[in-house]
């Protein structure tokens, strides 16, 4: 079943809750799926890679964006830039693909705000001491980043209820089968259909 304009599915969660190892995952099984890649100013981590991670741009590059109105959605995060393009999302959702973003909770917040569409997401971790040995785990971050980090955490998790669907990450291979029952279910939606024809022959 195919459909004029794609669905945004949007994926947040506090840092080491597993959301980019489930968009990964996601965007592995499903063909269906665009991946609107983010911009931010923050320097890239040893495993990224620029226009494959993120567009690392400078914080001038990233003003320059902004007043041009360029963005969907942005936010500073922990004294970094993040931002989604615009055109890049609304182009991938014109063709009939969706589009899978994999944004902070801030600017999930936005595009609640500003769109009147949207499949909201938000993962967790089963417990802020779950979290916290994560992030020691990927020891990309200094100690006193990771506590801001575990600080906004509390924060993040309390806003929950704003999103349509909650995933607690508690085993990985679990959490994929919930994603991606998410997705599919989405697809499944009777709103979906405009006519009959559209799924089935009838005389």
């Amino acid at each position: 079943m195919r459909f004029t304009k794609g669905k945004l599915f949007v994926v947040s969660a506090p840092s080491g809750a597993g959301k980019t190892t489930l968009c990964s995952r996601l965007l592995g099984r499903f063909e269906t799926i665009g991946y609107s890649i983010s911009y931010t100013t923050r320097t890239p981590r040893h495993d990224e890679t620029d226009t494959e991670d993120y567009y690392f741009v400078s914080e001038e590059e990233f003003k320059s964006m902004l007043e041009n109105d360029e963005l969907l959605e942005w936010a500073c995060v922990h004294g970094n830039y993040y931002g989604t393009s615009k055109k890049r999302v609304e182009e991938i959702l014109e063709t009939g693909r969706d589009v899978l973003l994999d944004i902070d909770p801030k600017g999930a917040r936005q595009l609640r705000e500003k769109l009147d569409y949207g499949i909201y997401i938000f993962i967790t971790a089963p417990s802020m001491e779950d979290l916290r040995k994560r992030l020691i785990n990927r020891r990309t971050e200094s100690e006193e980043i990771m506590n801001v980090r575990l600080t906004n955490a509390r924060e993040e998790i309390m806003h929950y209820g704003e999103y349509d669907y909650v995933i607690v990450n508690r085993e990985i291979n679990k959490a994929t089968n919930e994603l991606e029952s998410i997705y599919i279910a989405e697809h499944l939606r009777s709103d979906n259909i405009k006519s009959l024809e559209d799924i089935m022959e009838v005389d």
